[in-house]
């Protein structure tokens, strides 16, 4: 008599829980808004805030904190690129790379950038103190090209102040 055993492939989930923190948070948001899906956006943010970004797990618990799909929050979560899906650096450096900025020689500013950083755009650097990234607008057309450092905005860039200005950062 021939058995086959076939072997079965486990998958261990690592214990992966939400701080009471960012559910007493989550909660709070909860309040504000009919139904619980409105909420996916803020319950994100919050997390991210403490995170630095959001998880595969971190969906998972979202979904279950708000009683919504892991799909919806995914589809939320991937819709709005301020919303980080792996992580990031310290600084967010942002260049804009609208038409505008691309008249005004985004390209230079893009270069000058990913040279000094040693990163390509979508990257974070071996310290992970920057993370490079494209915008479609920043909001500030009269005077690009723009940059942005997590919430601080550099007007009218040059190749030569952008040197200058990660020397604050360093």
């Amino acid at each position: 008599m021939n058995i086959n055993k076939k072997k079965i492939n486990t998958i261990i989930f690592q214990q992966f829980q939400l701080s009471n923190i960012e559910i007493k948070e989550i909660e709070k948001e909860k309040k504000k808004y009919k139904t619980n899906r409105a909420v996916s956006i803020e319950a994100l943010k919050i997390v991210q805030r403490h995170r630095g970004w959001i998880s595969t797990n971190s969906i998972h618990a979202i979904s279950k904190i708000l009683n919504i799909s892991s799909n919806e929050i995914e589809e939320v979560a991937t819709f709005y690129s301020q919303i980080f899906r792996k992580p990031v650096g310290n600084y967010i450096i942002r260049y804009c790379d609208s038409i505008v900025c691309y008249i005004n020689n985004v390209k230079k500013i893009k270069s000058c950038l990913e040279e000094t950083l040693k990163i390509k755009s979508g990257e974070t650097t071996k310290n992970k103190k920057f993370t490079l990234l494209p915008t479609c607008c920043l909001g500030f057309c009269d005077k690009s090209p723009v940059i942005s450092i997590n919430s601080y905005y550099y007007p009218r860039v040059t190749a030569e102040s952008i040197i200058f200005i990660l020397e604050q950062y360093s």
